[in-house]
């Protein structure tokens, strides 16, 4: 055989080797496309499974033993915010409407926040106790109940505090600062124009004018007002005859038991256990829902199996 020949047979030898490579390469490729999405439409069945059976509920595994439903409220209560009225409200109803729940206890840790906001919430309270008058709500303090705070926690049946938690705070507040001075020493001038002798409402870069101050206090006097009267209708004859209560002061949890503003010691364990007497406590506070979570989560998922598939199929 000519060297020619060797060299065409060497050749058609190797491509025939490389083409069985590609061949087989493609094969391993493909079964390992397939896994991955026999699994992905596993994990689909499988939860769509869940739903079904009403093993999942709200994005929460359904408990069936009977339960104290536990709710948190924490931090700033403003719109937006994981303690927004929105939030709160939704996590409550979900409470009472589950025929499981014995009673609810309203973890409360928040320095207040929006007097709206909180109000939509103390409303929510008294509208589903009188639903469900044999479902009580408890209002248990942590580190701090305060203003907003604590005008949703006058909507519970009773609250519970540490001896060292803060509660009260019940006043209004509006603050703010001047810069007339400051931007005079700097060469600046503020122009502002506005339709409306007082739409430029306490601009921080004017002089305050007394009228605006006056009206401002006005308005702060009012809402202290209507936040004495819920705490009034919340606590009723609890409530000691003491004027400081409404003056803006916060008390210890001791204190406050001492003037009325709360009823005892206790936290959301012992208030499940010896109050309720339903001492699993099931988490109602709102989460993000089963199918948002999902959705969030999984292009996150696939796009990082993707990647790992990508580089073993190289």
């Amino acid at each position: 055989m000519s060297e020619s020949e060797i060299k065409k047979e060497d050749w058609e030898k190797r491509l025939l080797e490389n083409l069985a490579l590609a061949s087989l390469r493609e094969q391993r490729r493909a079964r390992r496309w397939s896994t991955f999405f026999k699994l992905i439409t596993f994990l689909y069945l499988f939860i769509l499974l869940f739903v079904a059976l009403g093993w999942i509920e709200g994005g929460r595994m359904h408990i069936a033993e009977k339960h104290t439903a536990v709710i948190d409220l924490k931090g700033m209560i403003v719109a937006d915010s994981i303690s927004s009225a929105d939030k709160v409200n939704a996590s409550l109803r979900s409470a009472f409407q589950d025929k499981n729940t014995r009673g609810i206890v309203l973890r409360i840790n928040s320095p207040g926040g929006s007097p709206v906001q909180a109000g939509y919430i103390n409303d929510e309270i008294r509208r589903l106790r009188s639903k469900y008058p044999d479902i009580p709500v408890y209002a248990v303090v942590g580190d701090i109940c305060a203003s907003g705070g604590y005008y949703v926690a006058v909507a519970a049946d009773k609250i519970f505090v540490d001896k060292a938690s803060l509660v009260g705070s019940i006043g209004v507040l509006m603050d703010g600062f001047g810069f007339t001075g400051t931007l005079e020493k700097l060469g600046i001038e503020r122009r502002l124009l506005a339709a409306g002798e007082n739409k430029g409402f306490l601009d921080p870069f004017t002089p305050l004018d007394p009228a605006q101050k006056e009206h401002a206090t006005r308005l702060l006097r009012e809402i202290h007002e209507q936040f004495i009267q819920v705490v009034k209708q919340g606590r009723g004859e609890r409530l000691k005859d003491a004027p400081e209560i409404f003056s803006g002061i916060v008390w210890t949890g001791q204190k406050s038991i001492d003037l009325g503003l709360a009823d005892e010691m206790g936290d959301a364990d012992y208030v499940a256990r010896e109050i309720i007497q339903a001492e699993t406590l099931v988490d109602f506070t709102s989460q993000e829902g089963l199918s948002d979570l999902f959705n969030k989560r999984f292009s996150q998922i696939v796009f990082k199996i993707l990647s790992d598939l990508a580089v073993n199929l190289r």
